[in-house]
């Protein structure tokens, strides 16, 4: 089974920056369509950042665009979620997950086409 483990969370103040990683382990990332999700409280879980298997394309929710950026080092089967100017709207669980597709490079922005998921992390964002 294989697991992914998010690490980088943590609180930081309005306008400041962050990196989540998320390591994958027995597979290669690069096999898989690569995303990030986020849950705020009160709000439903929604699409972040994505990026598809040969991570010649990526995706970002409006909200993010131009903030934050999503990455991958195939050598340490790792992706990253650079995130710059955060703002308190940001506050939330985040998750990486992995997707089992065949066919087209492609993003996935759908969480239920996701095939595995890490614990998640918290990201407190202070005005």
């Amino acid at each position: 089974q294989m697991q992914l483990v998010e690490s980088g969370g943590g609180s930081v103040q309005a306008g400041g920056s962050l990196r989540l990683s998320c390591a994958v382990s027995e597979r290669r990332i690069s096999s898989y369509v690569m995303g990030w999700f986020r849950q705020g409280s009160g709000s439903d879980r929604e699409f972040v950042a994505g990026l598809s298997k040969s991570a010649g394309t990526t995706d970002y929710a409006f909200a993010v665009q131009g903030r934050f950026t999503i990455s991958r080092d195939s050598r340490k089967n790792t992706i990253y979620l650079q995130m710059n100017n955060l703002k308190p709207e940001d506050t939330a669980t985040y998750w990486c997950a992995a997707a089992i597709t065949f066919g087209r490079d492609h993003v996935i922005r759908a969480a239920k086409e996701y095939n595995f998921w890490g614990q998640g992390t918290q990201i407190t964002v202070s005005s």
